[in-house]
């Protein structure tokens, strides 16, 4: 395959980014502490002696969801990003383009929506601008900056990972397409294995955040550097992860935690579930004496993990151990679950 064609949909791929996206940047500022690169979702500047961490995403609507549940989502993308920064959430700017159809009914269904979230993850919105504009559709209505601000001894990223390091996974591979697919395709998943089936794996939609995970990895000073498998999925992640902080990893996939709705919805509708979108799944790099105390804590508070692997030196590679045998891992390149919906929607 041709490195430069692009994919039809999803991620443009990292080979472009390396020839036209990274090598373009603006001016150079001594105070960029993470500029834009492989495998780390946020950008980072230092002001004084702070610390301010940035990401920024589409502001997706998707009004099958209804809009409280689809705002509810959309706040959750934009926040995810950033909270793997490890440092704590403070301030949300928000453009809203809004399609000329939503109703004021629905701007507030899905507004008041988004107050509920910010405030119980103590963000405030600090600015934005709103309208409604011919040829905006959705679910990209507008898009979002997501700010997290903290002292730099609190800031993760892959500059602290160490050989030896263990690798924490939650939730397992596929959170987001088995959520975002069992409801927006609610009839194709009853006729593939019935309406509990579908009740199950819808019940996967309200895991598609990291934002709690990553509350409790930020109290272990040991967690080096988090990473949300979103594109490409926990596949994706890794090789992003290793890519950024330039060391390798050893991970043995039948550690990592599946949900039994993911596997099952992989199973039925043909896709690899570990190289599928997974919203809410949280990779994190940790030092060794932590690993283990963090599984717990999250175990606590009801979110599934377990230590999967290591980091390993940089000539070692990526490899993936699977009932003794050991594979390299290589990026997806492109994520299923773009196919399967467009696929699904056709019938």
């Amino acid at each position: 395959m041709n490195p430069e064609k692009l994919p039809a949909l999803g991620k443009i791929h990292p080979e472009f980014f390396d020839r036209v996206i990274y090598p373009r940047l603006g001016a150079h500022d001594e105070n960029v502490v993470i500029g834009p690169r492989h495998g780390v979702d946020y950008g980072v500047f230092r002001a004084g002696d702070t610390m301010i961490a940035l990401s920024t995403d589409p502001f997706f609507i998707v009004p099958a969801f209804g809009f409280a549940k689809a705002a509810w989502f959309a706040f959750h993308i934009v926040f995810c990003d950033v909270a793997v920064s490890g440092l704590p959430l403070k301030y949300l700017a928000i453009d809203l383009n809004l399609p000329p159809e939503m109703t004021e009914d629905q701007i507030e269904e899905m507004w008041n929506a988004v107050h509920q979230e910010a405030a119980k993850y103590g963000v405030s919105v600090i600015t934005g601008h709103t309208a409604r504009y011919t040829g905006c559709n959705y679910p990209m209505v507008g898009g979002a900056t997501a700010i997290a601000i903290g002292a730099e001894k609190e800031l993760r990223g892959p500059h602290r990972v160490r050989i030896g390091d263990r690798i924490v996974i939650t939730k397992g591979p596929a959170v987001e397409a088995t959520g975002l697919l069992s409801v927006l395709f609610e009839e194709k998943f009853v006729e593939a294995g019935g309406p509990a089936f579908q009740r199950e794996a819808a019940g996967m939609f309200y895991r598609m955040s990291v934002l709690d995970d990553c509350a409790i990895a930020r109290t272990f000073d040991g967690v080096r550097a988090m990473h949300d498998a979103t594109e490409c999925g926990i596949w994706g992640g890794l090789h992003e992860m290793a890519t950024a902080g330039g060391y390798g990893l050893r991970i043995e996939r039948d550690a990592i935690p599946v949900a039994p709705p993911a596997k099952r919805t992989a199973e039925l509708f043909g896709f690899d579930p570990f190289c599928a979108i997974s919203e809410g799944t949280l990779i994190a790099v940790v030092a060794d004496r932590d690993a283990e105390r963090l599984v717990e804590a999250l175990g606590d508070a009801g979110i599934p993990g377990a230590v999967c692997g290591e980091v390993v030196p940089r000539d070692r590679g990526l490899t993936v151990m699977l009932g003794g045998e050991v594979s390299p891992l290589a990026h997806p390149r492109v994520d299923p679950y773009w196919a399967i919906a467009a696929r699904l929607s056709k019938q």
